[in-house]
């Protein structure tokens, strides 16, 4: 007890000795002026548009990760993966920072046709000065229009339309955009919804034959999914289980692989 009222001691001394020093040196210090900074809007020199197009760009960046999980293949390639792994049974195993990384990628690979169709007829003339900022939301939204219409089902785009009190349209390309995206979220869950359950399915025929050979054993205390696991993991191996599930998630888009 001594020694540590003595060790605080000296600790409280060497404070008290070098604050004056630290605080001398603080105002010896040479002060520095930093640079000044201002944001003006206006001017009437076109600094309000300028101003604007950097507030939609931040706007754009703020809603990116909404952005990719509308309107790409984002949403049935993670979903897939969740039931992957529920049916699989390793709980925590792969991360959700493995599971969705790989699924950025595949997300990238799916959509590079569209990006490429958006970078060379409207990226690339915009920043060559033949198109204007509008045509080339209008080149991104006609693409990007395009890969929704191709993965939404009519019977969704009947219930958003109802839901949102509109007219049956007569022609898919009278569908307003603001409904083809709720649609088209819609659709992607129902798909990958069937391909999760085809996926779970033959782990699920693995857990049941597990169960009921530990009932006729008498082990009923022993949970099955402790036996089943290896067994699952194992099946999984010898079927080369990643590369088919990534295989027929990418055909599922109408890829060819």
């Amino acid at each position: 007890m001594f020694g540590l009222v003595s060790g605080l001691a000296r600790w409280a001394l060497l404070v008290i000795l070098v604050s004056p020093t630290l605080a001398f040196a603080q105002v010896d210090a040479p002060t520095i002026a930093l640079p000044e900074m201002s944001i003006k809007v206006g001017g009437g020199d076109g600094n309000l548009v300028e101003s604007l197009k950097v507030m939609g760009l931040l706007t754009v960046l703020t809603l990116a990760p909404a952005i990719i999980i509308s309107v790409t293949s984002f949403t049935r390639i993670i979903i897939v993966f969740g039931f992957l792994r529920t049916a699989l049974g390793t709980q925590s195993s792969p991360p959700n920072q493995v599971l969705v990384s790989l699924a950025l990628f595949l997300t990238a690979a799916v959509m590079t046709p569209v990006a490429s169709n958006i970078w060379n007829n409207g990226v690339l003339p915009h920043q060559e000065g033949k198109i204007s900022d509008v045509a080339l939301l209008g080149v991104a939204t006609r693409n990007i229009r395009g890969f929704l219409m191709i993965h939404t089902r009519d019977q969704e785009l009947m219930t958003v339309h109802r839901l949102a009190s509109q007219p049956r349209p007569k022609d898919r390309q009278d569908i307003a955009f603001h409904l083809l995206v709720p649609a088209f979220m819609l659709s992607e869950l129902k798909a990958a919804f069937q391909i999760g359950f085809l996926v779970a399915l033959p782990f699920l025929v693995v857990d049941l034959a597990v169960a009921t050979l530990l009932m006729s054993m008498g082990m009923m205390m022993l949970p099955p999914v402790m036996i089943s696991l290896p067994f699952k993991v194992l099946i999984f191996l010898l079927a080369d289980g990643w590369n088919l599930v990534v295989v027929n998630l990418a055909r599922s888009f109408g890829m060819e692989v």
